[in-house]
């Protein structure tokens, strides 16, 4: 009850910045709270034509609340999970009826990001996502539908850029190098200070449930250089984001600054990197990630991962997404690029084979050869 006392006390404080900005009135925000019931009763959603599941990403307490809400909600209705990374496929095992499952990932802060990443699991029917992508838009954001895989497109792409930063935080890149080359590369935000909003402890709530599901399917679980940069700041020292008032950064009523731990548990490298080298990693790893997504069929179309790029993720507008950075980098070249950057930092840069092989051909990412 506290936690959705929470969640209704955010959108409060919401609406009375639009009243203090005159973007509202009290009688409006009276109106639109009145329709909020924070409640763990639920039999509360008897009725309901949509339920869209948000709790933490754990499996087995996703699992129960599936089992909770359909033992009330009508047969008709349709049941959305809110998962940032885990198969909606996997989830929906836990429902008496897949085929009116899906995921409808939204972006934080909800109430600023415009978009709505809907994912199709493998039993998902057309009366679904017809239901979902009508919903999405009614609420005035921006819909993309993609296929199932674990962490989708966006969180997929997004993790990239977050543990690359982290890998060179391990490496010994100073960390001011790391969020400047992020900011002059186009990112809204740098990105230690970004991981530091999304939180630490989610990303390790992440990757050990990723693990876990790997290992129990009998795959190898990949090991990234940033992973051991992620334990050592929020597990030895339990700094685990913005929320908790210390992650790379240390916050205080009169800003932010990053930890000075940080030089004592990653000494400086005595060489550092330009910040064009910086910039190429944390902007061609992303790139390469989507190019992926796309060979893998998880992105549907070429529109909708530089749509979902800029407007999910914000990565550098100017480029005109992930796939148009390609694209306007030349299939030759970010290919090239890709491969110094392998060869230098890990397999992780490998280029995309369908990019190789569209290089070869002279050809661009278009949704016509997608």
């Amino acid at each position: 009850q506290e936690g959705a006392d929470k969640g209704k006390a955010y959108s409060t404080n919401l609406l009375d910045k639009a009243i203090a900005k005159k973007r509202s009135t009290p009688e409006k925000k009276e109106a639109l709270l009145s329709l909020i019931t924070a409640t763990t009763d639920y039999s509360m959603l008897e009725g309901a034509d949509l339920v869209i599941e948000a709790v933490f990403e754990d499996r087995a307490v996703k699992a129960d609340v599936t089992a909770k809400a359909e033992a009330v909600i009508p047969a008709t209705a349709v049941y959305a999970s809110n998962t940032s990374t885990l198969p909606i496929t996997g989830l929906a095992e836990a429902s008496k009826r897949p085929n009116q499952f899906i995921g409808l990932h939204f972006f934080s802060p909800v109430d600023k990001m415009p978009l709505v990443e809907i994912i199709m699991g493998e039993k998902t029917d057309d009366e679904t996502l017809a239901k979902g992508f009508d919903y999405v838009q009614q609420i005035g954001k921006t819909p993309i539908v993609v296929n199932d895989s674990r962490g989708f497109f966006t969180s997929r792409v997004f993790g990239t850029f977050l543990m690359e930063a982290a890998a060179m935080v391990g490496e010994g890149v100073h960390p001011r190098s790391i969020e400047m080359a992020g900011l002059e590369a186009g990112m809204p935000m740098p990105p230690l200070a970004l991981y530091d909003e999304v939180s630490l402890s989610l990303s390790l709530l992440i990757m050990k449930q990723t693990k876990k599901d790997m290992e129990a399917a009998g795959q190898t679980f990949p090991e990234h250089p940033g992973y051991k940069t992620l334990i050592t700041v929020a597990e030895k020292h339990g700094r685990i984001g913005k929320k908790d008032g210390k992650g790379f950064y240390d916050y205080s009523p009169a800003g932010k600054t990053l930890w000075k731990g940080l030089s004592e548990e990653f000494p400086l490298a005595k060489e550092q990197p330009s910040s064009q080298e910086i910039q190429d990693r944390l902007m061609y790893i992303q790139a390469n990630e989507a190019a992926r997504c796309l060979q893998e069929k998880v992105l549907r179309s070429v529109a909708d991962g530089n749509i979902g790029s800029i407007f999910g993720l914000g990565f550098a507008p100017f480029t005109g997404g992930m796939l148009q950075f390609i694209n306007a980098k030349g299939l030759p070249e970010f290919v090239k690029r890709c491969e110094e950057l392998a060869a230098q930092y890990g397999e992780r840069f490998k280029p995309a084979s369908m990019l190789v092989e569209m290089a070869a051909q002279g050809k661009k990412l278009e949704d016509n050869l997608a």
